[in-house]
């Protein structure tokens, strides 16, 4: 038989192990208390002190032992039922010698008093002040108000089991004033990282508004486009900007670093580029330069960002596009060649003086336009194999026939499948379609 009430680690350690020690870890495992039934004794333990079960095991076919401890104890109390007649069985009913700690002996006495625990006496003032040890049996309060003024003070009790082991519990000023440090402590962390918990949430939300939330509509070109963050907030970002004149804007970047500084990052590029995509239509790379120098101006030396930046021409199907330091887009041909739309400028954010060249591509119906962070292609299996471009390709061939939106959801739940363990960066996506005439 064996049960246990915790995990492995806890029962074989109620304490945290500290790790950070030269020395060989060392406390206090068990302390063996001999009873007459351990089922009566386990109930008295576990119902009427509130111990936790640790272990209920057998080492022998005839030997049972269980384990309880106290529920913020580091040691443990093994109840053993022994052979009657043996010598073990004359220790039931003894004096253990063992010793609680608590910080409120009264609040213990009353509470552990109403489920039938007997006690041996009301709980006693102790007292040291000079290296004087002095026992008074009035109530704490008004020891504390004597004229002795004792520099340390605790407050003791005995109790016995249901077989008459008997207990003490002991109070002391110290321990009170440790333990109410420590709750204040913890109530203080746990009120900073709810805060901080909530701030975060509310980024997230704040951020998931930055994405597009209406697709300006096109008479050649189906598209979509999604983020799935590794973290609440990230730093990739996608947008669509309607540059009017039936021309639409496709925009795909990824910010240096991760977290809260990427996605203020993030932020400061959408706005730069919402706020110039006027001057796109006739001049791109003026716009871009624009978006750069803002860059620079508003973020820290070493922060930069690559960026993909297109229009599309409704009625030409021509597309004008940006590569600054980029992952190279896909245009997969209705022929199933693949067309890769390369770098033509350097990344966003590390040169003032800065320019970039424009290229075009032409669409034609059944092509397949794809736009991606290395979220995607960067993820790896369990085994270590990385899902890069061939797989993408591979992906988007498969799902060609599906909508955009469609497609869409099928390669990344390839990705997510081809890397089940934890995401590690932003993926992002977009896919348009070229549509028959």
């Amino acid at each position: 038989m064996l049960r246990m009430g915790s995990t492995p680690r806890e029962w074989a350690d109620g304490s945290t192990i500290r790790l950070d020690r030269q020395d060989p870890y060392l406390r206090l495992q068990s302390i063996t208390i001999f009873v007459r039934d351990l089922d009566r004794s386990l109930g008295f333990y576990v119902d009427q002190l509130g111990f936790q079960l640790v272990f209920d095991a057998r080492d022998q076919p005839r030997r049972r032992w269980i384990t309880v401890a106290p529920p913020d104890g580091t040691s443990n109390l093994t109840l053993c039922a022994p052979e009657p007649d043996s010598e073990e069985c004359k220790l039931i009913g003894r004096s253990t010698q063992i010793t609680f700690v608590t910080e409120d002996v009264l609040a213990k006495f009353r509470e552990w008093s109403k489920r039938g625990v007997r006690f041996n006496f009301a709980p006693r003032l102790k007292r040291l002040k000079h290296g004087v040890h002095v026992r008074a049996p009035q109530s704490a309060a008004s020891a504390q108000n004597s004229e002795h003024g004792p520099i340390w003070g605790g407050v003791f009790t005995r109790f016995k089991d249901l077989d008459g082991n008997s207990f003490s519990l002991v109070s002391f000023d110290e321990v009170t004033r440790a333990v109410e440090a420590q709750r204040r402590a913890i109530a203080e962390k746990r009120e900073a990282e709810r805060r901080a918990a909530q701030e975060l949430e509310i980024a997230k939300q704040v951020q998931a508004r930055l994405f597009p939330q209406t697709l300006p509509p096109l008479r050649t070109l189906e598209y979509a486009g999604i983020c799935h963050q590794a973290r609440q907030v990230g730093g990739d970002y996608y947008d669509f900007l309607d540059l009017g004149s039936d021309r639409l804007g496709f925009v795909i970047g990824d910010i240096s670093g991760k977290g809260i500084a990427a996605a203020l990052l993030m932020a400061n590029l959408q706005a730069n580029l919402r706020s110039q995509c006027a001057i796109a239509l006739d001049q791109p790379q003026r716009l871009l330069q624009s978006v750069n120098r803002l860059f620079c101006e508003n973020t820290t030396d070493g922060a930069f960002a690559t960026l993909f930046f297109a229009e599309y021409d409704d009625a030409a199907r021509r597309l004008r596009y940006a590569n600054c330091g980029h992952l190279s887009a896909l245009l997969l041909r209705r022929d199933n060649t693949l067309d890769r739309l390369d770098s033509t400028a350097t990344v966003l954010g590390i040169f003032k003086k800065w320019n970039c060249a424009i290229a075009e591509s032409q669409l034609f119906p059944g092509d397949t336009l794809a736009l991606y962070t290395d979220g995607i292609t960067e993820s790896f299996s369990e085994a270590g194999e990385e899902f890069g471009e061939k797989r993408l390709v591979e992906a988007l061939r498969r799902h060609r026939a599906l909508s955009s939106q469609a497609s869409l959801t099928a390669v990344v739940d390839e990705v997510r499948q081809f890397s089940p363990r934890e995401q590690h960066d932003d993926i992002t996506l977009i896919i348009a379609k070229c549509l028959p005439s």
